[in-house]
């Protein structure tokens, strides 16, 4: 019997930071894809650091890893027989990493096909290839607009002081319309403006 034909669906390039703001589509229970601006995503092409792991010891074999590229983080879960192309990655390294999207308990998380270790200087090198795409596609923001960015940040961080500060991955999914980038950047300028203070790395408070 001739082996099925199937088109193999693209793996984009995307910051983690993107992916979870994109929305997951359902065909009626199951994950179908996820849907980012006028894109339908079921594979992804990220490079991260690998910031956890955690192996299994019973009968069941799994690896969760958790993949960071400094926009947000996101799990790598492989099940079964594919546990053992993953064995060898471990805690530290930079990687490169093509799988598949799948969304379940309300998270989504990535099957990976291939995990291979990288240089780190390639996380650099792929946050400018997608912000190079992204300026390409997107009309310049007004400044206005900008504006309007700075000050949703500030209400947000001015709003948790109750909670001892807010993590920046919590402000980029509070604000899904704005790009992980754009939130970061204007982040980075309220803290050398010493408007905001990072008490620790990926939190900050009001100073004002």
């Amino acid at each position: 019997m001739p082996e099925q034909q199937f088109k193999r669906n693209i793996a984009y390039k995307f910051r983690i930071g993107d992916i979870l703001i994109g929305k997951p589509i359902f065909d009626e229970e199951k994950f179908s894809f996820l849907e980012l601006g006028n894109k339908k995503i079921v594979r992804v092409n990220i490079i991260g650091n690998i910031v956890d792991k955690y192996e299994s010891e019973g009968e069941k074999k799994y690896i969760f890893l958790t993949l960071d590229d400094g926009s947000g983080q996101i799990k790598l879960k492989s099940f079964g027989e594919d546990v053992e192309k993953f064995k060898n990655i471990n805690q530290g390294e930079t990687v490169i990493v093509i799988g598949v999207l799948r969304y379940f308990n309300n998270e989504l998380y990535i099957a990976p096909e291939i995990i291979k270790e990288q240089d780190p200087k390639y996380l650099l090198v792929r946050k400018i290839e997608i912000e190079k795409e992204k300026s390409k596609d997107s009309p310049p923001i007004e400044k206005q607009n900008i504006v309007a960015i700075k000050d949703k940040i500030l209400d947000l961080v001015k709003n948790s002081e109750s909670e001892g500060g807010i993590e920046t991955d919590k402000i980029i999914m509070d604000l899904k319309e704005t790009s992980p980038d754009m939130i970061n950047q204007e982040i980075k300028k309220l803290l050398e403006d010493g408007i905001i203070f990072e008490p620790r790395p990926g939190k900050v408070r009001w100073l004002g």
